[in-house]
């Protein structure tokens, strides 16, 4: 899909101050909310979206950086402030009762949710959770090279200059179990949102996800400890990021879960397996 089709089924929505792209899908009762994964957006599901509509009315939006969203250069990029967005923007909407579903980045946005759910911070009813491929546990993480560099204060600034569509073809490539899904023309569309309204400017604010993981690593990890909402774990076996160890620790600190691989499958599951994993979605 053209990545101006993809714009052209959501809209702009004003969350405090900034334009934040998104796509609602669906008219049935039950909800369902998507958090996208980094360095992409909301076009992660286009392959899935069609079926999700039938079954939910779909929520997705571009973090602010990602996407069609804003990309302001004097901003935090705080994983704290992506929870203030998203949870906002789902009040603008009149959400009351959702099903949370996240991935890599947007994993961690949910867990920074799921804390202040578990002090009853926020009027949010969340009946499940759907959890797939996110460095949670990013000690046990195998980040890629790139990422550590864009991580790096002295590096990143660099490193985000020299960024061009090669190297990050060869890099999301990288992370498929299978190269050849991941075609030319689907990476050339993310890229195209990747650079969409200036974003190589603030590539480098984005990457410090990484170290905040560390820094909230006990709220994060403590409020998966804590959740009473069912979980559903969908997981890639063959993520060379988030790897499979990562969905076996959880499934033995989330009290009420359920793990489901996907096999022969990279980091990109709705990408590269899409009929499996909405069957897993779904099910």
């Amino acid at each position: 899909m053209n990545y101006l089709d993809w714009k052209n089924k959501g809209k702009l929505i004003s969350v405090f101050g900034n334009d934040v792209f998104v796509i609602d899908k669906g008219h049935l009762k039950k909800t369902l909310v998507i958090l996208h994964g980094y360095p992409t957006s909301s076009y992660d599901y286009y392959k899935t979206l069609p079926e999700l509509s039938k079954h939910y009315r779909v929520i997705i939006h571009d973090h602010l950086g990602f996407g069609f969203s804003d990309k302001p250069v004097d901003y935090s990029y705080s994983l704290i402030e992506q929870a203030d967005v998203a949870l906002q923007l789902w009040k603008q909407l009149k959400l009351t009762n959702i099903t949370l579903l996240a991935h890599d980045y947007g994993t961690s946005v949910a867990t920074e949710i799921l804390a202040r759910h578990n002090k009853q911070q926020i009027n949010l009813q969340i009946e499940k959770l759907i959890l797939c491929n996110g460095s949670m546990h990013i000690e046990l993480s195998k980040l890629r090279m790139i990422q550590k560099l864009l991580r790096n204060k002295i590096t990143r600034k660099w490193i985000a200059k020299l960024t061009n569509y090669p190297l990050y073809r060869k890099n999301l490539r990288n992370v498929y179990f299978d190269k050849s899904k991941a075609t030319n023309g689907e990476l050339q569309e993310m890229w195209f949102m990747l650079e969409y309204n200036h974003g190589r400017k603030v590539i480098h604010f984005l990457s410090n996800y990484i170290n905040e993981r560390y820094t909230f690593w006990h709220r994060w990890i403590g409020a998966l400890k804590e959740t009473t909402i069912p979980t559903k774990i969908i997981w890639a076996k063959n993520d060379p990021v988030a790897v499979a160890v990562i969905a076996e620790l959880l499934t033995l600190e989330i009290p009420n879960n359920k793990l489901f691989w996907i096999d022969n499958c990279g980091h990109f599951p709705m990408l590269e397996k899409p009929d499996e994993w909405l069957n897993l979605v779904l099910k």
